[in-house]
Formats: C-alpha cells, sequence, structure tokens
C-alpha cells in the first residue's frame, strides 16, 4: 500500500446546473495543494468556464440538464431510484480509486449513501434556506397548477400539501438508503438535500433567519465564482452616458424569456450587457444592447448598476458582493427563496417568470435604479460579504475535520 504524504480532499459537483459545480470548482481553488492532495469531480460540461482548474479532475456522470429542468418544472421528484443508484456505483468507483479522506459535496444526493458506505467523512455543501432549520415561508414554484390556479390559490394548496410534496421529493433517496442497508433521513426532502456528517451553508447567518443550529452545521459565507471568459470585443465602445444593466438568466433560468426582455429594455434609457450561456441565437438584437455567451461575471458586476438575472445564488452573490441591486425573474423554489432573502433585505425585486410581461418588467426595472434604498441595501450587503472570507473557512474547516 502506498504511503501518503498529504490528506486527499475530493470535492464532488452534481453538475445539472453550474452553480452547483461553480461553487466546488471555488472551493478547490481555495485549498493549499502544498498541504492536501486536492480532487475535483464533476460532469465537465461546464470544466471549460473554469480551466486550468489547479487540481486533479475527474469526469462523473450527472444527468442531462435540461432533463433535471423538466423535473422541476412539473414538481417531479428530480431523481428517480435507478439514477440514484447508477450514481452510488459511480461514487464507490470514484472513492475506490483515489481513496479519499475527506468527501464534499454539492447537491450530489448519492453521497448521502456511497460516504457511510465507505466510512469517510462527508460535507455538504448547500444554501441556508433548504436547511430544516430555516425559519422561512416556501413559496410555491411555477408548476402547471400555479398556472392554472393563479399565484395565490395555488399557495394556499401548496401550503397545505407542502409537507407531503417534501416526503415524496425525499422518498427515492430513503428508498435507496434501504436498498444498501442505511436507516432512511425521514420525510423532508429537506433533510436530504442538507444531510451529512457536516453541513456547510454557502451563505452568511443574515441571508436566512434559522432556528439554533446543531454543531456540526456552519456558515462557510458565499463562495464567489466568475466564469474564466475574456472581455469580449465590444467591452471598450460601452457608452458611459447611461447606467449599463446586466442581463443573464444563466444555465437554469428562462432563457426563451432572453428576445422579450431585451425588447422590452430597449425601450428605457439603459445600455444592457446580455450573457446568453449559450443556450439560444439572438439574430435580432436591440441597438441599446451587447451580448455574449459567456462573461466574466465579476468584472460586468461592478461595472453595471442592475443584475437582471434568474434569482439563483450564483449570481446574485456575485452582484451583491459588488453592491448591486438585483431584479431575480424566478420560476423554481431554489431561485424563489434566494430572492426572498435578497428582498427582505432591501436589495432587490423578483417577478415570476410564467407571469412576466413587459410593462411589469420594466416597472421593476425603473424602480430599481431609481430608488437608492435598493442600491444602499446592497451595498450594504456587498460589505457584509466582503467581511466573510468563504476560502479562509473552509481552509479552516478543513483543517479542524482532519487535524
Amino acid at each position: 500500500m502506498q504511503t501518503r504524504n498529504k490528506p486527499v480532499i475530493l470535492l464532488v459537483a452534481e453538475a445539472v446546473t453550474l452553480a452547483h459545480f461553480a461553487r466546488v470548482a471555488t472551493l478547490a481553488k481555495a485549498l493549499d495543494s502544498s498541504m492536501y492532495e486536492v480532487i475535483l469531480a464533476s460532469d465537465p460540461r461546464y470544466a471549460d468556464l473554469e480551466k486550468p482548474f489547479g487540481c486533479a479532475f475527474h469526469p462523473i456522470r450527472s444527468i442531462p440538464s435540461a432533463e433535471f429542468a423538466h423535473a422541476l418544472a412539473r414538481g417531479k421528484p428530480l431523481y428517480d431510484v435507478e439514477t440514484l443508484t447508477r450514481y452510488v456505483e459511480d461514487d464507490l468507483a470514484l472513492i475506490n480509486r483515489v481513496q479519499p479522506d475527506l468527501i464534499v459535496g454539492d447537491f450530489r444526493l448519492s453521497l448521502a449513501v456511497s460516504a457511510p458506505l465507505t466510512g469517510i467523512s462527508y460535507a455538504a455543501v448547500v444554501n441556508a434556506y433548504w436547511s430544516p432549520y430555516a425559519d422561512i415561508a416556501y413559496p410555491v414554484p411555477d408548476l402547471p397548477m400555479t398556472r392554472i390556479l393563479g399565484v395565490r390559490l395555488a399557495q394556499k394548496l401548496f401550503n397545505a400539501v407542502r409537507s407531503i410534496a417534501f416526503a415524496l421529493h425525499a422518498r427515492p433517496l430513503n428508498q435507496l438508503r434501504r436498498r444498501y442497508g442505511l436507516p432512511t433521513l425521514g420525510h423532508d426532502l429537506r433533510t436530504a438535500y442538507t444531510w451529512g456528517d457536516y453541513t456547510l451553508y454557502a451563505d452568511v447567518p443574515e441571508l436566512v433567519p434559522t432556528r439554533p443550529l446543531p454543531a456540526n452545521h456552519r456558515h462557510l459565507g458565499p463562495p464567489l465564482w466568475s466564469a474564466c471568459a475574456p472581455l469580449p470585443d465590444w467591452w471598450d465602445r460601452l457608452p458611459a452616458d447611461k447606467p449599463v444593466v446586466l442581463l443573464t438568466l444563466g444555465s437554469s433560468g428562462r432563457v426563451d424569456l432572453l428576445p422579450m426582455t431585451l425588447s422590452a429594455l430597449s425601450e428605457l434609457p439603459i445600455t444592457v450587457i446580455a450573457a446568453t450561456a449559450g443556450k439560444i441565437d439572438l439574430p435580432d438584437v436591440p441597438a441599446n444592447a451587447f451580448v455574449a455567451d459567456y462573461l466574466p461575471l465579476d468584472s460586468v458586476a461592478r461595472h453595471s448598476s442592475l443584475v437582471i438575472c434568474n434569482g439563483g445564488s450564483l449570481t446574485t452573490y456575485q452582484a451583491l458582493a459588488c453592491g448591486v441591486p438585483i431584479l431575480g425573474i424566478c420560476s423554481n423554489m431554489d431561485q424563489l427563496l434566494n430572492m426572498s432573502a435578497i428582498e427582505r433585505l432591501g436589495a432587490g425585486l423578483s417577478l415570476r417568470a410564467a407571469r412576466i410581461r413587459p410593462p411589469q418588467l420594466k416597472q421593476a426595472v425603473r424602480a430599481l435604479l431609481e430608488t437608492p434604498a435598493y442600491t444602499q441595501a446592497a451595498g450594504q450587503a456587498g460589505e457584509r460579504f466582503r467581511q466573510v472570507d468563504a476560502g479562509q473557512r473552509f481552509r479552516a474547516f478543513i483543517s479542524e475535520i482532519l487535524g
């Protein structure tokens, strides 16, 4: 048996959306390669946005993002038992190959089986609004019933059946654990999403109110990430006399809304910078808009007065770190929960993707640009974010666990 000089840290991302991959890649970069052997595992679909990794990379399968999005849109469990079983087989093969001392995962639900089977400690990275200790309300996502009944009636129905819905979503993972001789995690998808020997919240405590947390739950702070993409050729030609609005609906937003959104924004005295994530061709771009597939989010956000996005944490936290208010065009529960936290801070507004119309969009953009309180609140959040070094906290956690 080969003697190892350094502990091995395996970080696994479920790359159904860019956010899960980006957070794990950011945490991997925070570790000192002279102290640890760092291994990043993910489906390679987003790998080109992060290269070079600075650590070993192992490809591992994730379901197609479109399949994941389809399940979200219909309110169905995101994975069935057969899919999770294949994931466990892949996990175990990888773990056997690299022999880690610690596993860190972001939404790789199968690790709630794979890690216990191998006896290796597992830390789950997740947003605090999914915590079973979160003291928040749960908005009804855009589901078929929401479109039929309207948001108000659908919310009442959702409130009545939420515990049943959460139990149904937790069921496949519980069935899988039973298959492998492990106890179930109970009937709450929040426990399924956050289970680990350690749970690391990718947030600051001020974002999501919680009841007292157990000792193995802790806040890392937001792991900020930006695509490894150059500034486009048109960057130096941006007008300097109008507010700049960054528009990106990301990997999990309603990209089909981009043409309508760009058309509505063309009627406002602003300059629009749009990132398509390579998901849509835009043959008719308004005169006030500049378009690219991907942009370096940190550089562009610092140059912006407003960020319009799908409401997910990856883009919104980068915007807040730059002191920029946010308009979230949300559809799934993760996005709605995240924007609820940002609205509580006073740093943004949210609209539902299924119900958005040009007048409503323009009204929200005007309010965010013309009301100083939104920018002030975003600036205060940015100050708080800058006080929290997620990388340093992650290194401290690793050092504590591995001695």
